[in-house]
């Protein structure tokens, strides 16, 4: 005897309007996979600490090194991941080069992504 999942229906069963309805919300391929990839990108929890530390202020290489405990060249691999997603920019002054938020979509994701863990609590749900 097949044990039924509490997941899935147990009767096959679909509603032909809502199909449609939300398939026609699902976006474009091209910007599925954008979606995708910056999701990858912030699957990392250096790249998460990065962005958590420029959240609040811009920082240089150096600065953010020490914050991680990490080389600097590692942190500077980490930040040119998040710069080509168009997460973080530079600027440079002189010999140092700074970096902070792009825009406010990076601080919204973030605080969102912050607000929902603190919502499920650590385990999820």
């Amino acid at each position: 005897m097949e044990r039924e999942s509490p997941d899935t229906c147990q009767v096959h069963s679909t509603d032909r309007e809502v199909v449609a309805r939300a398939r026609a919300e699902i976006p474009e391929p091209a910007v599925v996979r954008q979606l995708a990839e910056i999701f990858k990108i912030l699957g990392d929890q250096t790249r998460i600490k990065i962005l958590s530390a420029l959240a609040g202020q811009e920082l240089c290489v150096c600065d953010l090194a020490a914050i991680l405990e990490m080389s600097s060249s590692a942190v500077s691999h980490q930040l040119r991941v998040l710069r080509g997603a168009s997460l973080v920019k530079y600027r440079r002054q002189g010999k140092m080069v700074y970096y902070s938020l792009d825009d406010d979509h990076v601080v919204k994701i973030f605080e969102q992504g912050l607000e929902h863990v603190g919502h499920t609590g650590p385990g999820g749900s």
